[in-house]
């Protein structure tokens, strides 16, 4: 039985495996890096940045128009999301005279929506 004001499920023993702890505690990437990591997960967690993404994942380097036109949002509206993303190195822009032109960062940015995709059951290779 707990002590009183103990809830009934709390540890009896602050380390029940000490090693473990140390090992784990070791891997964990410092404040910085969840920080960074946060931030990112945040800005994937917006539904208006993540069909911008998606459609970036899908249709590869595109116009603010055309990504706009593929998501149902006002140019103004992915032109945001846009500059957050740049910001956050998820998106790359080229320039062609006066038309810019976004794309995927990186590999590691296709590879977490694919993963994450396919997490929920909606990628095409499955679960």
């Amino acid at each position: 039985m707990a002590p009183a004001g103990v809830p009934a499920d709390a540890c009896a023993v602050r380390v029940v495996d000490p090693e473990k702890v140390a090992i784990v505690s070791a891997a964990l990437p410092g404040a910085e890096t969840i920080a960074e990591l946060a931030q990112v997960f945040g800005l994937l967690a917006d539904p208006g940045r993540l069909r911008v993404i998606i459609a970036l994942l899908e249709g590869g380097e595109m116009c603010v128009c055309d990504i706009a036109a593929s998501c149902g949002h006002s140019e103004s509206a992915v032109s945001h999301a846009l500059r957050l993303l740049r910001a956050n190195r998820v998106v790359r822009v080229r320039r062609a005279g006066r038309m810019a032109y976004y794309r995927l960062a990186d590999s590691h940015v296709r590879m977490l929506l694919d993963l994450a995709l396919t997490h929920i059951g909606h990628g095409e290779e499955g679960s």
